[in-house]
């Protein structure tokens, strides 16, 4: 479903995780770099320098192992524990990987997230005015993330090339933040056209 500020740990994020055919939620706390990582993945954008999960995708491509599924399988002293179930045409195997670590691969080899029913019955949440909360929740990740990366907020008085120009910039000094945002504004952009 997408990240949001923890508003338990300072410092870290909240991976919200949802259910395809249904309104629970599984929020699963995450370090900055590694929701940095999910982020990059989600907003489409490409580093100037392949990162740590990049470089997975390019090695297990150039071996022609793919990875199929990412299975939650426990949630143990509320620590979410995963594995990537991979398949290089020959075997089928299950590798342990950390939680954020098995979605910013599954988000790059676009492959399903399962977990069980037991895990969803312990861990998720049930957004009752799903539409406002997750409106407001997106309201508060965006005047947070604005006002650190772009305190003056001026992303919308600049032109399509500065605009173009800024986003360039960001990447090149890996401001991961401040590309998102605006990008952000690039697609506002676009759909207003």
């Amino acid at each position: 479903m997408g990240l949001s500020y923890s508003q338990t740990q300072a410092g870290a994020y909240a991976l919200v995780l949802s259910e395809e055919e249904g309104n629970r939620r599984i929020p699963i706390i995450i370090g900055g770099f590694e929701a940095q990582a999910i982020a990059i993945e989600l907003e489409g954008l490409k580093p100037p320098r392949p990162l740590t999960h990049d470089l997975i995708v390019s090695f297990a491509t150039e071996y022609d192992i793919s990875i199929e599924e990412v299975n939650i399988y426990k949630l143990e002293e509320g620590i979410f524990h995963s594995e990537l179930i991979c398949n290089n045409k020959k075997n089928r195997v299950r590798i342990d990987a950390r939680t954020s670590d098995a979605v910013a691969l599954a988000l790059r080899f676009k492959c399903p997230i399962f977990t069980t029913e037991a895990i969803v019955e312990k861990a998720g949440i049930i957004l009752d005015l799903e539409e406002d909360v997750e409106k407001q929740q997106k309201e508060e990740v965006s005047e947070k993330s604005e006002n650190k990366s772009n305190p003056t907020g001026d992303y919308k008085s600049l032109n399509n090339e500065e605009l173009q120009k800024a986003l360039d910039e960001a990447i090149a000094n890996e401001d991961y933040e401040k590309a998102s945002k605006i990008r952000d504004e690039q697609v506002r952009r676009e759909n207003q056209e």
